[in-house]
Formats: structure tokens, C-alpha cells, sequence
């Protein structure tokens, strides 16, 4: 079974003010549809992740989804349900997740619960017990209502997707608050499974100081260092950061020698206490020989999300008398960043030389030494 998760994230944001929709403010440091779209694009059952996003949010979309894999980003309508259906024309999966950006937290394990409803159902939700008194309220506080039986519904929700095309062809009322309402409709069974706290919807100003607090408490700072060698061999050019930088001389390695990338690869892992890279990637192992090192800093990032971190920031320094990174610095920084999985600006490059002094000063080589910032749970 194939499942493709889709994000709805073109709301204006008109109740929480501030000229700025939710979805594109930030929580500790990152967008709140950043948070949404790696809780699930890093979930090992999810094949896509799309995002539909209100006309005019172009930018401020792409900015914040910098570096993630997310295709083509759909444009939706006045009404939630007007850019649900916007998604189920652009997307071809077996299973369908659909997911407010609002709920910036998903646990994997409620994804799995999800899937695994799809096996007996035509849809699944999460939800959470009412445990306050409710009550009818008018001038004052009015008539208690009977709570057995009732609960709160979140999302993600799982669909199969052709039952879920079939329900809104026959829907004829007004815009559904969510899709279970539509399968429901028309005579589907939705699957009720456990919902979990972290999927609190953001919707006014304290929302989003207690998503702070949540993501203070969770994660600790930790940094990690990286330190590479190689020395020149053979024609070039060189790699660098990702990037194919000409040089008279190349560079000697099992792999392709991209000094930059082994050291931030190695700083990630060292930050998430994941071992080095030459475990991960042992120099002995054929299967490596002139591999691109983007497979090696890809696979570093994926293993720090997989354990619940956040990469905050990379920063590499190149010593060398030559080349000249100068020139090549930024297009570094945007390989590096699409590679991670990051922002642009969460990535630093810089250069230095040591006066002539040691191996790099003899033009026998490049060395580069990188940190990586994290968070991540105890």
C-alpha cells in the first residue's frame, strides 16, 4: 500500500492576527508547516508528502519548506474542503493521510495506528477523550451536556484514497470541517483510534507559547564536531559541499573525497552520539567506491530525525590555500541545506588558510572541520 500525506496549510490566520498565518510563524526557531511536514515526510510508511497552500503563500511556502521533498506545491481554495479536493486531483497513493499544518506535532506511532485501521476501514482518525464538564452557555452557564460517548477528533486521518474521491462526488452540503464527516456521509465506516495530546491544534496566541514550552521541554542543545582530510591526487576538479568546484588537482578518496560533507556528516552524527561515519560508511566496503557524499550526509540527517532531533544549525570551515571558496560559498550552502533538509540559513560556510604553515599550507591537500547544533530528547 502506498500512502501519500497531504498537508492543508492555505489558511489566512485571521484569528491569531499579526499579518502572519500560523502555519508560517515559528516554534522554537522553525515554521510551524516545517514541524508539520517532517513529522510525517520522515515516517518510513509515508512515500509523499504534498502541500496545498492559500494563493499568494508561494513564498513564504517555499521558504519555509526549504530542502524537503514535497513536489510541486498545490494551490487551494476559499474553503478547507475546496483545497482538500485541490490535493486529491494532484496526488496518486493507495492510502491518503490528510493533515492540518496547525498540528505542527505528529508521534509516528498514531501514523501507525492510522495505517493499520486502513486494513478493516475506509477511513481512520485520531481522538481524545472529553474529559472537562461541558455545558450549554448563553448570558450565563446553562444545562450540562452528556459527555459518554463523546470525543475530540484530530488529524492526520487516514483514507483510502479512491473511497475517499468516491465520498466527495457524492457529498452535497456544505464545507465538511473534516473528511470523516464526508466518508461518513456516504455510508463508510471511519476507524476511532488513539489520538495523542501532542496534536494540539495552534489557533490562538497561548497555543503557541505552550508549543514552545513543549518543545523546551523535550529537547536538549547538544553539538557535535567533524574534522576531514584528503590530499590532492590525480586531475580535477574537486567536490565541495556538494558542489563541482575546478581545480587543476582532485582530491584522493574511497568516495568522492568531499572533505565538507564527510565533516558535517561526521559533526551530525557525532551531535546524536550515532558512532562516525566511517561505521556507517566503512572505506573497506566496495559498495562505497566513488559513491557521492550527499548519500552520506542525507543518511546522518534521516538517523538525527529518526531519533526525535532537531538540526538547528551546520557551520564548515575549508582550510585551504586553494581553491577559493568565495566564489562557490553560497551555491555550498544551498546543496548542503538541500541535502540536510535544512534552510539555507541554517548553514554556515567559511574559509581560511594557515599561511602557509603544515600540509594545507604546502598545497598537499584540504582539510575541514564542521559543528553541527542539534536538539533532542533525553
Amino acid at each position: 500500500m502506498t500512502t501519500t500525506a497531504l498537508v492543508v496549510a492555505a489558511g489566512s490566520g485571521s484569528r491569531m492576527g499579526g499579518g502572519i498565518p500560523k502555519q508560517f510563524r515559528t516554534i522554537a526557531g522553525k515554521p510551524v508547516l516545517r514541524w508539520a511536514v517532517e513529522s510525517l515526510i520522515h515516517h518510513p510508511a509515508v512515500k509523499t508528502v504534498r502541500v496545498v497552500i492559500g494563493a499568494g503563500q508561494e513564498e513564504s511556502a517555499a521558504a519555509a519548506l526549504q530542502g524537503l521533498n514535497v513536489g510541486d506545491l498545490i494551490e487551494g481554495g476559499a474553503e478547507r474542503s475546496d483545497s482538500v479536493r485541490a490535493g486529491l486531483n494532484a496526488v496518486e497513493a493507495d492510502a491518503l493521510l490528510i493533515h492540518d499544518a496547525a498540528r505542527p506535532f505528529c508521534p509516528s506511532e498514531v501514523i501507525d495506528r492510522l495505517l493499520a485501521s486502513l486494513e478493516f476501514f475506509e477511513g481512520g482518525a485520531p481522538v481524545l477523550p472529553v474529559r472537562d464538564t461541558l455545558a450549554r452557555i448563553g448570558d450565563t452557564l446553562g444545562d450540562p451536556v452528556e459527555r459518554t460517548g463523546l470525543v475530540r477528533v484530530q488529524t492526520p486521518q487516514a483514507f483510502r484514497l479512491r473511497s475517499l474521491m468516491s465520498a466527495y462526488d457524492q457529498w452535497s452540503g456544505e464545507s465538511p470541517t473534516d473528511e470523516t464527516t464526508v466518508l461518513r456521509a456516504a455510508g463508510m465506516r471511519v476507524a476511532a483510534v488513539d489520538g495523542d495530546p501532542a496534536l494540539e491544534k495552534l489557533t490562538v496566541q497561548f497555543d503557541f507559547d505552550r508549543a514552545e514550552q513543549w518543545v523546551s521541554g523535550r529537547l536538549s542543545p547538544r553539538t557535535g564536531m567533524g574534522f576531514d582530510v584528503h590530499a590532492f591526487a590525480g586531475p580535477g576538479p574537486i567536490m565541495l559541499g556538494g558542489v563541482e568546484v575546478a581545480h587543476e588537482r582532485g582530491l584522493a578518496g574511497h568516495s568522492d573525497a568531499d572533505v565538507v560533507l564527510h565533516a558535517i556528516t561526521d559533526a551530525l552524527l557525532g551531535a546524536a552520539g550515532l558512532g562516525d561515519i566511517g561505521q556507517h560508511f566503512p572505506p573497506s566496503d566496495p559498495l562505497w567506491k566513488g559513491a557521492a557524499s550527499a548519500l552520506f550526509l542525507n543518511h546522518a540527517a534521516g538517523l538525527v530525525r529518526q531519533k526525535g532531533a532537531t538540526i538547528d544549525h551546520l557551520d564548515c570551515t575549508v582550510i585551504a590555500e586553494a581553491p577559493r571558496i568565495g566564489p562557490h560559498r553560497d551555491a555550498m550552502r544551498a546543496r548542503i541545506a538541500e541535502i540536510a533538509g535544512v534552510s539555507v540559513g541554517q548553514v554556515s560556510v567559511k574559509a581560511t588558510t594557515t599561511e602557509g604553515l603544515g600540509f594545507t599550507g604546502r598545497r598537499e591537500g584540504i582539510a575541514a572541520q564542521a559543528v553541527a547544533s542539534i536538539r533532542m530528547g533525553f
